[in-house]
């Protein structure tokens, strides 16, 4: 290389040389740039940062790993000989025989062919006789459990019980001794968002998994189930996690890691330890949860729907339908009608209900605070027992082409009678029912009152108040809700 092309680098070097502020004459000796410093004695913890590290050291042994095995029969497939089919798998180094490699193995000499699956969950120990608290969903149809503590001890377990809805179970660890490591409760309730909050488990086989975050939010709602009350977290949750416990920074269990965002990083939910331990008493001595029963079909809150029904703002659960002969029938509740409070204690929102009934056992009365055609009044409900399946009911939809249609009314819509119901043939595009109802909706009340044709309906209308929300009462296919719609400001029904 010449020297010619040298000469640009050197304004470069001379330049990082001109700007730096220690020489080489002032750079330590050789032997003293080797000598690496002395270690802390214990590891520092920054002001205001956890100390995560003795927390876990201190939780991990109540954390166990969880391997289900599930039996399943499939129809036997008769595989060809591969001997005759391809010679060298009978040359002695083939892999020889006629059963494909890799099929299942199977019981017997005739019929299905079973295979075996295994799944993997997360768990943790709550005392120490070694019964173990997991999701109901990580144990479901298993033909065998196997619990591997944090020492690398497996035993197998039973099933003590489980509670579907909630999604918990209890398990027992057969054989195992009865000083175990187990891990302390704390409180739900007492959470805060923002709270850091730990989480141990099993994801994708990867046992004593330790993830960090904070408590993102509480009283989430994903539609898991009756009793949704999910505390969210960013800690990392995943597959394998399922059933492992979410600690707060004192080591206690304040949720059981369940369900995961399958759209979102960073979005997992947790059941909250409160409400598992209203039900582990019952659960681990019968095996099964009995609930309270209300009877009541009931539906969320907006504001106009609050409007429509005299509230300043939305709150409470709308009841849609009563079932027949139930609690709710015989203490006169009505469809319509807004259950307020349930023992003098609010609620909040319309999923609020069923979590604050279940605790109640069969045969117990509650006094709830309903309102009634705008009227607060106090009704006693004796509780019935809710069963596993819930109950159903079902009612015929309206059929048949449209005929005799009515002008279009101040809703927006264009109304049709139709074998002696009310049905909406027409909504107009960005009109005050657009989004709230559809062609097909047949319309049963209005403001509580039922309606018997179009020009009824359009009667009643008119007599609406003009500055509130028209409540309607609306059956779509086997179902009936209510419906709220506040007309645009100076419209007049036609």
């Amino acid at each position: 290389m010449s020297l010619r092309k040298l000469i640009p680098l050197v304004p470069l070097v001379l330049a990082l040389g001109t700007g730096c502020q220690h020489t080489a004459s002032a750079a330590p000796p050789p032997e003293a740039a080797t000598q690496e410093p002395a270690p802390f004695a214990t590891p520092p913890v920054l002001p205001g940062t956890p100390d995560v590290a003795t927390l876990v050291a201190r939780v991990k042994p109540a954390v166990v790993n969880i391997t289900t095995i599930h039996e399943v029969k499939v129809p036997r497939v008769e595989m060809p000989d591969l001997g005759q089919l391809f010679p060298f798998f009978n040359q002695p180094g083939g892999r020889g025989g006629s059963r494909h490699p890799g099929a299942p193995d199977t019981e017997g000499g005739g019929g299905d062919q079973v295979m075996k699956e295994q799944a993997l969950g997360s768990g943790f120990l709550i005392d120490a006789q070694g019964h173990v608290v997991t999701n109901a969903h990580v144990i479901d149809d298993a033909n065998v459990v196997k619990v591997k503590l944090a020492d690398d001890r497996e035993y197998r377990a039973k099933v003590v019980g489980k509670d579907d809805r909630l999604d918990v179970a209890v398990l027992q660890l057969e054989n195992a001794p009865h000083d175990l490591p187990h891990a302390a409760m704390g409180s739900s309730d007492g959470l805060r968002v923002g709270e850091y909050v730990v989480a141990i488990g099993n994801p994708f086989g990867l046992g004593d998994t330790v993830t960090m975050g904070i408590v993102s939010a509480k009283g989430r709602t994903i539609g898991a189930g009756p009793y949704d009350d999910f505390i969210q977290t960013d800690a990392s949750i995943n597959p394998g996690n399922s059933g492992g416990p979410l600690f707060n920074l004192l080591g206690q269990v304040v949720g059981i890691n369940t369900a995961i965002n399958p759209n979102g990083k960073g979005i997992g939910f947790a059941i909250p330890i409160d409400a598992v331990r209203q039900v582990l008493p019952e659960l681990s001595s019968t095996g099964h949860v009995t609930r309270g029963r209300l009877g009541v079909v009931i539906q969320g809150m907006d504001e106009d729907l609050a409007k429509a029904v005299g509230l300043d703002h939305p709150q409470g659960a709308l009841v849609e339908q009563v079932e027949p002969e139930s609690p709710a029938q015989k203490a006169g509740i009505k469809p319509g009608d807004v259950i307020l409070d349930v023992d003098g204690h609010p609620v909040p929102h319309s999923e609020d209900l069923p979590r604050m009934v279940a605790p109640h056992h069969p045969g117990t009365p509650v006094k709830l605070t309903v309102l009634h055609d705008r009227q607060r009044r106090e009704v006693n409900v004796t509780l019935a027992a809710l069963d596993e399946q819930g109950a159903e009911s079902s009612s015929s939809s309206p059929s048949g082409e449209g005929s005799g249609q009515a002008p279009r009314s101040s809703l927006g819509v264009s109304l049709a009678d139709e074998d002696g119901q009310v049905v909406v043939s027409g909504v107009t595009r960005d009109g005050p029912a657009d989004g709230k109802l559809r062609r097909g909706d047949v319309i049963e009340e209005i403001n509580r009152q039922p309606v018997t044709s179009a020009a009824d309906l359009a009667s009643k209308l008119r007599a609406a108040p003009g500055d509130k929300p028209v409540l309607l009462r609306v059956k779509r296919g086997d179902q009936s809700r209510y419906v709220a719609i506040e007309r645009a400001p100076g419209q007049t029904t036609k």
